[in-house]
């Protein structure tokens, strides 16, 4: 049977990404979040997380949660699913503390034996976060990237990429976020977005 109902549209959209820090770093890493309306800027939020630490997702969570956007936002994006190293991001519990579907949004898929393993073996808590990204299952491709998605369907997730990456293959609230990540982190913005 084929379905006549259309997707949700996602409008109202924040994208998350880190900042840059040294290989050595063991502190903090600053965490930008941009809010989008469509394909306009609406506003940046602007925290910090652990390196390979556990505190990523209560921050997301504040951050939203503490902001003027959060009456107004339907949909979270991730770039990755750790912030800072391996802050893993509980993406099931983000969404049911949001109340918002949450999509992880990666350039390629991640070595997952390779990630497993400096987990298990090099990273306190490492296998509560393991089990945290098993709990999503692998990432599929989609729209040129790789994805996982908690509480919306491949058609809706293939259209929030369509809609919202304009300047290349990730979206865009994403790679502002990551271009503000940058330059809070080094003094200005580079690599890959």
């Amino acid at each position: 049977m084929v379905s006549l109902q259309r997707p949700r549209a996602f409008s109202h959209i924040v994208g998350f990404d880190d900042g840059p820090f040294p290989r050595g770093h063991r502190g903090e890493v600053p965490v930008v979040g941009a809010v989008y309306s469509g394909l306009r800027l609406e506003g940046v939020l602007t925290g910090r997380v652990q390196r390979d630490g556990s505190d990523g997702t209560g921050e997301l969570v504040r951050l939203v949660r503490d902001s003027k956007f959060a009456a107004h936002l339907q949909l979270v994006l991730l770039q990755g699913i750790a912030l800072a190293g391996f802050n893993v991001i509980d993406v099931p519990r983000l969404a049911a503390e949001l109340g918002l579907p949450v999509l992880v949004v990666a350039r390629r898929a991640p070595r997952r034996e390779a990630m497993r393993d400096a987990l298990l073996n090099h990273i306190a808590e490492g296998e509560g976060k393991w089990a945290s990204i098993e709990a999503l299952g692998p990432m599929e491709p989609l729209g040129g990237v790789h994805v996982q998605r908690w509480g919306l369907d491949r058609e809706e997730a293939a259209e929030v990429l369509r809609a919202t990456a304009v300047n290349g293959a990730i979206p865009e609230p994403l790679r502002a976020a990551h271009l503000i990540a940058g330059a809070l982190a080094t003094g200005e913005s580079r690599g890959r977005t």
